[in-house]
């Protein structure tokens, strides 16, 4: 069997498979496991729960494919992986999708200057070794992760000056309403409440525009019809995250609102292929742990133990779908790019270039738009 994507959802679908008795190999791009959100766990564990799951992993007998990306598929029982320059041919009866998913990063003027970066990948940045120390930040976008990588840049000697969220007011306090009703995130919410205390936090607030102010950052912000300028060093800005889709896709697992879909048993519509985690819709980490156990046990023939977990799943996926409500990203923000303004950096394409096409595969023929 074969595993691919080794975060938390990853990480939890190996692990059970392996314990239920089935030979298990995991890829992953990424030189440890861990994913984005246990990024530099495997060497030096802080979060108690990474460290029990990758401590699973160590002792379950996975093979591990690290530095590992899938080239192609030409069925869903074999996978080419180009591992460090080296093609493998993996062959499995079952394949576990856990592809995770990518920051959704929207143009806006300056948002290619030095210095803007998204928020998780500046986080990234950090736990990779780059210095922090001193460093005035602004978080801004939407969702819980602007609040976790705040507290973690403070952690490391960042001056966070503010977060800014562009979720109105009313949806945020509903959305701390619903965490009241799931297990462990009152505790987990106070405990980064506390971590966060002095923070400056705007609801109604986005990035609008961003210029060079010598050797650092003038950002603008639009609150509630009027403007704000901050200078800054960095500027972390993330708008939500989107479901990575590339390998489902090639796959031909059939896709809707921008999620692969999955049955209760966590399969899609390819035999013998499951998908777990982000990939099946953004719910945080306990809801992927959860996708993945049942995978995981469902893969290895064990249903029973899938099926016990069905209840914990459910409170993760009212969780998840009070988030979607809270933090969908507002129409105003679908107009913060000027003509001028850099849509595809790597072809340099501009907004104003795309409009003059009426339909995106038109764009990317004629302007070579990513």
């Amino acid at each position: 069997m074969v595993v691919v994507g080794a975060g938390p959802a990853g990480i939890a679908a190996a692990v059970r498979a392996a314990e239920a008795g089935a030979g298990v190999t995991l890829v992953d791009d990424n030189p440890s496991p861990g994913g984005q959100i246990w990024r530099g766990e495997a060497k030096s564990a802080h979060d108690p729960l990474a460290a029990t799951w990758l401590g699973r992993l160590a002792h379950a007998g996975v093979r591990a494919l690290a530095s590992a990306r899938v080239v192609d598929a030409p069925s869903p029982n074999r996978l080419i992986v180009d591992s460090t320059g080296r093609r493998v041919d993996l062959r499995g009866r079952r394949l576990i999708l856990a592809t995770g998913a990518r920051e959704l990063f929207l143009p806006f003027p300056g948002w290619t200057l030095p210095g803007v970066l998204g928020a998780g990948g500046l986080q990234s940045l950090v736990k990779g070794g780059m210095p922090i120390q001193g460093k005035e930040v602004v978080v801004a976008g939407s969702g819980p992760l602007l609040l976790a990588v705040a507290a973690y840049l403070r952690s490391r000697g960042a001056s966070v000056i503010l977060v800014g969220e562009q979720a109105p007011l009313q949806r945020v306090l509903r959305f701390g309403l619903d965490v009241l009703g799931t297990p462990a995130k009152p505790r987990q919410t106070l405990l980064l409440a506390n971590r966060l205390r002095g923070i400056p936090y705007a609801t109604d607030t986005w990035p609008i525009a961003v210029e060079p102010n010598r050797d650092r950052l003038r950002v603008t912000l639009s609150r509630r019809g009027a403007t704000r300028q901050l200078t800054c060093d960095y500027l972390a800005c993330g708008f939500g995250l989107i479901p990575s889709l590339e390998l489902p896709r090639l796959l031909g697992c059939q896709i809707g609102d921008g999620a692969v879909m999955v049955d209760e048993e966590q399969r899609t519509s390819i035999e013998g292929v499951f998908c777990v985690g982000e990939a099946t819709g953004v719910g945080g980490v306990e809801k992927a742990l959860a996708e993945g156990e049942i995978a995981g046990y469902l893969a290895g023939g064990r249903p029973d133990a899938a099926r016990a977990l069905f209840v914990r799943r459910r409170s993760n996926l009212r969780f998840a779908r009070a988030l979607e409500r809270a933090f969908r990203p507002r129409d105003e923000l679908r107009w913060i790019a000027r003509p001028d303004t850099i849509v595809c950096r790597c072809e340099d394409v501009a907004l104003g270039s795309l409009q003059a096409h009426d339909s995106w595969r038109a764009a990317k023929l004629q302007t070579r738009c990513g």
